[in-house]
């Protein structure tokens, strides 16, 4: 290889030793920048993302293409994947080559550089198709009627698989690949199904009193992955606040990895809410 065609190479092996050991890919997204902003203070974070951004950490690359991105593994012992697109109706195709890549290269970049773990970005959405069903309708609809929330059957991980769409059948083969390369090759997987976090940083319609994550419970759950023993091989859990009206089960992430949520959406309930 002629020193010309070295450059760019040489160049991304020194942008990688940036003493960061936690790479965020996907890093401009709404959940990537309270991530930014809530970890950095005790992490060395390595930003990644498609997107040109002026963040101190910031390197642009695109996750479909592995050969790209493989240098910003380098040193890294912990990976955050938000490397998606988010739309929760896209089309297939858009879920195929965009999300699927993403996260397969993701993985075997993980893989290839020698990573602790990978927290992957799953979603509420594996599971969306419950919400057809009552109780669980009428609760996003906000029509609570005579339910108790605290005799609620709650949707747990072992509850089968039920996608609302292409984008939730694209994180449910995410879960599977992680399970993959935890089994496979020994790296350390987990998926969170991530109920509602937006910039508003609370409920801001009738569903989004059950689903809300907040930013604060939000990094407290990633901060509890990041630091969860080597052990923990692969686990799936389910990322919400502690909301009165939430219908999934949070007491596996709160046995397991000690996440305690702090916020529950009915702090933002008004006189007419609901």
């Amino acid at each position: 290889m002629t020193p010309r065609a070295l450059a760019p190479l040489l160049s991304r092996r020194r942008k990688a030793r940036d003493g960061a050991t936690v790479l965020v890919t996907g890093a401009a997204g709404c959940i990537g920048e309270v991530l930014r902003r809530e970890l950095a203070q005790r992490h060395g974070l390595r930003l990644l993302d498609a997107r040109p951004s002026s963040s101190a950490g910031s390197h642009r690359g695109d996750m479909r293409r592995l050969d790209d991105v493989a240098w910003a593994f380098d040193g890294i012992e912990t990976v955050i994947d938000l490397a998606a697109n988010s739309d929760q109706h896209a089309s297939w195709e858009q879920v195929r080559r965009n999300n699927l890549e993403a996260c397969a290269n993701t993985l075997e970049a993980a893989r290839r550089a020698g990573v602790r773990r990978v927290i992957v970005a799953s979603s509420n959405h594996v599971t969306g198709l419950y919400e057809r069903d009552d109780p669980y309708a009428v609760i996003v609809a906000g029509k609570y009627g005579e339910l108790d929330s605290g005799t609620l059957r709650r949707i747990d991980r072992t509850w089968p698989i039920r996608p609302d769409g292409f984008y939730g059948v694209g994180k449910a083969m995410a879960e599977a690949a992680g399970r993959y390369y935890a089994d496979e090759h020994g790296l350390s997987v987990i998926c969170l199904r991530i109920g509602t976090v937006n910039r508003a940083n609370r409920p801001t319609s009738p569903r989004t009193f059950a689903t809300l994550l907040t930013h604060r419970d939000l990094a407290q759950l990633v901060e509890q992955c990041l630091t969860a023993p080597t052990s923990l091989r692969y686990a799936i859990y389910y990322g919400f606040s502690a909301n009165t009206w939430r219908f999934w089960d949070i007491g596996d992430a709160r046995a397991e990895i000690g996440y305690e949520p702090r916020d529950d959406a009915e702090e933002w309930r008004g006189p007419t809410s609901g």
